[in-house]
């Protein structure tokens, strides 16, 4: 039964993006805050079928600790519904994410026309540069800066390896860092079509301050938010 819902639940939804695509591509034109909406909308229509499909429903805990305004989050990646769900319980998200993602249909388009932030990682040095001065822009209308510090996705319980960006960003944007915990490999994994039921969390943990050492921070943003996501997965 889990891989007959699954499979169903695939249809929904690749089916979704292209009825989206198809039916709100025009919303483009009128710019960012529309296309934002659509988003929204779409994230939750995901959402909602995840649940009455496959039974895994999204609860967000450390509300108390999740950023209203400006902010640097740094997120636990473990699957493609660590992309979908923040766009329905954050203000007003900005992703760090691949350039080649751009080019998708539907969510490529309305992630560029959001001004998300594209990186070719291939670039190294250069596309560090670029990221950095990009966030510093969105930073500066209120946005919420979300990067996986690991630079892609690990499965549940994987050794992490985090990447030098969010150091960057976090010593450029002179802002505290908030941890954003999550399971949801458990039931999304990065890899495979089976979704199995039960609770995805994201956790907002208590901000890391500015001004902490490279090292310092990186070594505490690691320990923390590796032990809340091991945590979570019970």
């Amino acid at each position: 039964m889990t891989t007959l819902r699954s499979l169903i639940f695939v249809a929904w939804l690749y089916l979704s993006m292209a009825i989206f695509a198809l039916f709100m591509s025009p919303v483009l034109v009128f710019g960012r805050d529309p296309s934002m909406v659509v988003i929204r909308m779409w994230g939750a229509f995901v959402l909602f079928g995840l649940r009455w499909i496959c039974g895994v429903r999204v609860e967000v805990r450390g509300l108390e600790h999740r950023p209203s305004g400006p902010a640097l989050i740094a997120g636990k990646h473990q699957g493609m519904l660590d992309v979908i769900a923040p766009f329905t319980f954050l203000p007003d998200p900005c992703y760090i994410m691949k350039k080649e993602l751009i080019v998708l249909p539907f969510f490529g388009w309305f992630a560029a026309r959001t001004n998300m932030i594209a990186i070719d990682r291939s670039a190294h040095s250069a596309a560090l540069k670029g990221m950095v001065r990009q966030a510093r822009t969105r930073f500066a209308e209120g946005r919420q800066i979300l990067i996986f510090p690991e630079g892609t996705r690990t499965a549940p319980g994987a050794s992490p390896d985090y990447k030098p960006g969010i150091a960057a960003l976090y010593r450029d944007l002179d802002s505290p860092c908030v941890p954003m915990a999550t399971n949801a490999g458990q039931h999304w994994p990065a890899h495979g079509f089976r979704r199995t039921p039960g609770t995805v969390v994201y956790e907002f943990l208590p901000a890391i301050p500015a001004g902490l050492k490279r090292d310092a921070f990186m070594a505490r943003l690691e320990a923390e938010l590796e032990a809340a996501s091991t945590k979570l997965l019970g």
